[in-house]
Parts: structure tokens; C-alpha cells; sequence
């Protein structure tokens, strides 16, 4: 739903998955847009991780599955984004995943869109990336600031989702979300001011102690700290 979410998530899937090309694009890089997407419709096989700048308007052939991690702000989008599969008589699947409370949307979507879904029973034996993806964030502060700053962006695109009755924001589960986002801490934002959070164990450590891998990154942030003491 955010370039921050495909910034991180994209970061994330490189360093877990790694015999398959992992490409990145969102509204934000502008120059890099075209360069990306011609190098990713040449390759035999990968997979793009995208904000809906890729929903409509472009053709890449032989586009086997659309996974939708976020319901798109509006239901002709949703139509959009299937349609960059099963392309001129090809065959092609798409799967977008909902919470239980959000189910509705696909009645709104086979009346507002005359698009059929069947449900996807959930994979079995799925393995638990979270323990990993939260190593990262502590063995790089770039990890840890894009995982919090994708969780902001995600709960705020929440909030403005055109479909706010099935999409509440005072139903989502923050505690299971962040876990969702391997998050180390709770981030400061006024959607969460004033809520308890049982059900999510920040990590014991000081979070301002975690380094920037890049060097020279990390000798500003050095820097800074020293100017703010």
C-alpha cells in the first residue's frame, strides 16, 4: 500500500529468498521507474515487490501470480492489479489476503466489481521468518528504521482506506501487526497514543545502540547524537 512498505518488505525478501531475482518500484524513484521495469519484464522469472504505480498501464508477459498483501484503497483497483496476469489468453492466478474482520469486502467486491473470488485455505507448514527478519533490524539500524517507518505507513493508509466501513482502523490488532512487521519496539505515533499493548514484548535492548551496517551512515548518526549531547 506505501513505498515504505515495499521499501522494507522488499529489503526483507532479498535477504530471505535467494535463488530468485527480487525487484523494487514505487511512485517515488521516478528516474530509476523505467530503468527497473524494463531489467525486470527481460528477466525469465523473479518477483516484483510494488506499490499500485504498478496496477494499470504497463505489460509484463507471463505474469503467473498477483499477490495482494494490502486490499487496494479502491475496489477498481483490485480489478487493475489481477489484470497484470493471464495477459492475451494466458492463464494466471491473483490472491489477496484479508483479516477475518474484512471479509465483507468480497461481497463488496462481486457487487461492485462483478468479480468472483474462492477462498485459499491457508498453506500448512509455514516457516516462521519473523525470528530472522528481527536479527536484521538488530544487526542493522537501515533494517530497523525502514521496518518502523513501513508500520507507520501501513496503519496511517489503513486509516484513509476508501472502504472505512469494512476497513476500521479501531479494529485493527496493533500488537499482531507489529509482530507481522518484526518490529523491536512500538513506534511513537498518535494512532497508538494512549493504547496498552499486552500482547507485544518489545526486545530488551536500547534500541538507540543499534548501528547503521553502512559506514558512513553510521559515522552522521555518531555525529548527530554527539551535537544533540
Amino acid at each position: 500500500s506505501t513505498c515504505a512498505c515495499v521499501e522494507y518488505y522488499g529489503k526483507a525478501l532479498e535477504s530471505l529468498i535467494k535463488q530468485v531475482k527480487i525487484m523494487s518500484i514505487h511512485g517515488k524513484m521516478k528516474h530509476k521507474r523505467n530503468k527497473i521495469f524494463t531489467e525486470f519484464r527481460k528477466l525469465p522469472g523473479g518477483i516484483l515487490v510494488c506499490t499500485d504505480v504498478m496496477a494499470r498501464g504497463i505489460d509484463i508477459p507471463e505474469v503467473h501470480w498477483v499477490l495482494q498483501y494490502d486490499p487496494p484503497s479502491s475496489a477498481s483497483a483490485f480489478v487493475h492489479r489481477c489484470g497484470r496476469t493471464a495477459r492475451i489468453g494466458n492463464v494466471g492466478s491473483a490472491l489477496v489476503f484479508l483479516l477475518p474482520m474484512e471479509e465483507s469486502y468480497i461481497n463488496f467486491l462481486s457487487i461492485n466489481q462483478k468479480c468472483p473470488m474462492q477462498e485459499m485455505k491457508p498453506q500448512a507448514n509455514v516457516l516462521d521468518l519473523l525470528p530472522k527478519l528481527k536479527s536484521m533490524a538488530l544487526a542493522d539500524r537501515a533494517v530497523f528504521e525502514k521496518g518502523m517507518k513501513a508500520f507507520v505507513s501501513y496503519v496511517q493508509a489503513y486509516g484513509k482506506h476508501e472502504c472505512n466501513l469494512i476497513f476500521r482502523i479501531k479494529d485493527l490488532d496493533f500488537a499482531s501487526l507489529a509482530r507481522g512487521f518484526a518490529l523491536l519496539k512500538m513506534p511513537k505515533m498518535p494512532e497508538l497514543r494512549g493504547k496498552c499493548f499486552p500482547d507485544f514484548t518489545p526486545v530488551t535492548v536500547n534500541t538507540d545502540s543499534i548501528s547503521f551496517k553502512d559506514k558512513n551512515r553510521e559515522k552522521q548518526r555518531q555525529k548527530k547524537l554527539e551535537e544533540q549531547r
